[in-house]
């Protein structure tokens, strides 16, 4: 590295990281800083970053970064989460990306009078939110599960479709002029070799860990993974046989055979077995077929360069060598299994190796890559997952940070002056009539978007790198090809919007979530058993945000199952309760069939986070002074269970009325904050208060009691609403207007 490129890069991770810090302590999405260190260090502010600072390797530099944000987000993005939202998502990246791509483009092209192919390459890029915009604001910006994961998938599938998109427009219809079919075709073939090298890396990767692993793989995932290998080896080889100008049939065959011995090699890795005492004859004849394979493509690779008994003699030895190696991996242990340190590599081997195997075949299939890997592995059962979400965040937040303060170093501020009024009017377009329409479409007939959170979905959409980076690159060569105006418009019209959306959408994004109440405290609930499921249902039903915090696998799938949100990990541990949101929880409880569990849990939660409302499951009578009586309430199993009898055998109308609340009626307790209410009588609020609804108590604790009629009301004073469910929210928010 040179002298001169060693400060600036230094420079630009210092300030990235401090950009990060600085957006943890304030709260705000950390690319709102990442934007601003940019310009300051951009040609218009310092002159350090420039575009001839990283030459050529900028290219390289962005691509590799992005593979690494792009795996790691779509590595988080679980099935399970996807179901969260899965018809909103589903709209989001189909119906809204077309709608977002053509709305763009003929913004672009009726407000800048620019060529349809530009428009068409902007409308393409500014589809991409990403991961590297999104996962910020959802950092500082606490919204209910369903919503994150529509908002993280559209980013994840949405920066896949945009970056190859732009590039097919540029390559078939800017450069070539080839027209839309060959355009739709061309997209098509990079999707498919990005999703090819991404099944490949996760076959390999996957192997690589479970194959010292004392639990085999299910055979289904086995078998699926070998498939996977076969198929997506057949298809890269395939290509870049006839890119390399082999003919028809030849080509077919290399590819053919090359997937013949992708699929025995990964068979061997994974030690695919068809049942007890088999190892021997499978691994035999896997090697034989991989041997085969391995002959076939030596054959066919060498017709045009070796004669005579050679050729015959190097491809028998290829396909010995081949067979044996399928063979011995059927009969030993050679990978690197469950070792800390390995995981780490092969956390970054899948994200860079999926998105080079890729991009060696097709420019910008390696972001499809790198996401199907990421995709893929997320949802495999994997040996240190916990270590490779780790290490995956803390890899992104490095490359975000340097890729991100890099590429709006870039952002040429005169190419958006340029653009004047027209770029003001396609920024308003994006934000105010776009994104909104997109969110229509979307959670349309959806029950579970409430309107607050549709109107989030409709006012956070900001853009990122992929945009920044390809319009970048096009631009640069764009220019060198002589048509300066084209690369301006370019430039210009990304940017801006990018400018926009991040100050406004990202940088407002915890605010516009506070206005709208889509960012409700949460209820840490640690325990997702029977006792913690049940609970967990009924705050639910009141409407309450509830995070269920378990470490046990079985718990928290049958949690998930039951639509809940679930953190996994153990609720004892800071970092985990920290990670499950306890700094914007208002109630902890300690759920757990433990009762030293649950202390400790109690304990962190009291002294470490200051939660003022924490309760406790006590299983054992004799342990409920070992919880702190002045922060928690203990809750002594044992009586709670005498209660319900009693009352089920002295009241049972009551009883079977409190065991179903949420199923049309309710109990709220509040505590009066309406100014205009304080001094009135409990007669008097009658008048405001909806039918259906009463106030069934005044006080708390043994000062609590049933009002009279002429009781007036205090500021603060605790109010206990008895009646339907709708009237008593309204009673609540008229009585209780503010936190």
């Amino acid at each position: 590295m040179s002298g001169s490129l060693l400060p600036v890069v230094a420079a630009i991770l210092v300030a990235g990281i401090g950009a990060q810090l600085l957006a943890r302590r304030l709260k705000v999405p950390s690319v709102v800083f990442y934007l601003a260190v940019g310009l300051l260090l951009g040609p218009d502010g310092a002159g350090m970053v420039t575009l001839e600072t990283f030459g050529d390797g900028l290219e390289v530099i962005v691509g590799l970064a992005v593979a690494i944000i792009v795996f790691d987000g779509a590595f988080a993005l679980q099935f399970d989460r996807i179901r969260e939202a899965s018809r909103t998502s589903l709209r989001l990246v189909t119906v809204g990306a077309v709608v977002m791509f053509a709305g763009t483009a003929v913004a672009v092209r009726v407000l800048t009078g620019a060529e349809w192919e530009i428009a068409l390459l902007v409308g393409a890029l500014l589809v991409a939110t990403g991961p590297t915009v999104i996962t910020p604001i959802l950092e500082v910006v606490r919204v209910r599960e369903h919503v994150a994961a529509a908002l993280e998938t559209e980013g994840i599938v949405n920066d896949v479709t945009a970056a190859i998109g732009a590039v097919v427009i540029f390559e078939t219809l800017l450069l070539d002029d080839l027209g839309l079919p060959a355009t739709l075709l061309t997209f098509l073939e990079r999707l498919g070799i990005g999703v090819a090298a991404g099944l490949v890396a996760t076959a390999i990767v996957y192997a690589l860990l479970e194959a010292d692993d004392e639990i085999d793989p299910e055979r289904r995932v086995v078998s699926w993974l070998i498939a996977a290998s076969g198929v997506g080896s057949a298809v890269l080889a395939g290509i870049l046989a006839f890119e390399a100008g082999i003919g028809t049939p030849d080509w077919g065959l290399v590819g053919l055979a090359t997937g013949v011995v992708a699929a025995a090699v990964t068979a061997g890795l994974l030690r695919y077995d068809i049942g007890p005492d088999a190892d021997r004859r499978v691994g035999l004849a896997f090697g034989l077929t991989g041997g085969a394979g391995a002959i076939a493509v030596t054959w066919l690779l060498t017709t045009e360069t070796l004669a005579g008994p050679i050729r015959p003699g190097l491809a028998l030895l290829a396909g010995v060598l081949v067979a044996w190696v399928v063979f011995e991996l059927f009969r030993s242990d050679v990978a690197p299994g469950e070792e800390p340190q390995a995981a780490r590599f092969l956390t970054i081997a899948a994200a860079i190796g999926s998105f080079a195997l890729a991009e060696t075949v097709a420019a910008e299939a390696g972001i499809a890559a790198a996401a199907t890997a990421g995709i893929a592995l997320g949802n495999l059962d994997l040996p240190q997952r916990e270590l490779m979400e780790e290490f995956g965040r803390d890899a992104t937040l490095l490359v975000l940070a340097f890729v991100f303060v890099s590429l709006a170093a870039l952002i040429d501020l005169s190419a958006i002056a340029d653009l004047g009024v027209a770029g003001v009017a396609l920024a308003a377009v994006v934000i105010l009539v776009l994104r909104p329409l997109v969110a229509v479409i979307a959670t349309a007939g959806v029950d579970r978007f409430s309107r607050p959170e549709r109107l989030f979905l409709a006012a956070v959409g900001p853009r990122g790198i992929i945009p920044a980076s390809v319009a970048t690159l096009f631009a640069i060569e764009l220019a060198t090809a002589g048509n300066e105006s084209a690369a301006q418009i370019l430039l210009g019209t990304v940017f801006v919007v990018i400018f926009a959306t991040v100050t406004i959408e990202a940088g407002l994004a915890r605010q516009i979530g506070d206005l709208l109440g889509v960012t409700p405290m949460r209820t840490i609930l640690v325990g997702g058993g029977r006792v913690g499921r049940s609970l967990a249902t009924r705050l639910e039903q009141r409407g309450e945000f509830v995070v269920i915090v378990e470490d046990d696998e079985n718990a928290a799938a049958a949690a998930r199952k039951s639509g809940f949100t679930v953190h996994d990990g153990d609720g004892t541990e800071s970092d985990v309760l920290r990670a499950a949101g306890i700094e914007d929880s208002k109630i902890v409880v300690a759920a757990t069939g433990d009762d030293d569990v649950n202390a400790l849990v109690t304990q962190l939660a009291s002294t470490k986070f200051g939660v003022e409302k924490i309760y406790a499951r006590v299983n054992n009578p004799e342990n409920v002074d070992a919880f702190d009586a002045e922060v928690v309430t203990a809750i002594d199993s044992s009586m709670a269970t005498a209660y319900a009898i009693d009352n089920e055998i002295e009241r049972p109308e009551l009883a079977h009325w409190m065991t179903d609340l949420g199923d049309g009626h309710d109990i709220q307790q509040i505590t009066v904050t309406a100014a205009d209410l304080v001094g009135k009588t409990i007669e008097e609020v009658n008048e405001v208060i909806p039918g259906g609804c009463l106030v069934a108590e005044v006080g708390e604790g043994s000062e609590a009691r049933v009002p009279e009629p002429d009781h007036r009301l205090s500021d603060g004073e605790v109010v206990t609403f008895l009646g339907d469910s709708d009237a008593v929210a309204k009673a609540v928010q008229r009585f209780h207007p503010r936190e």
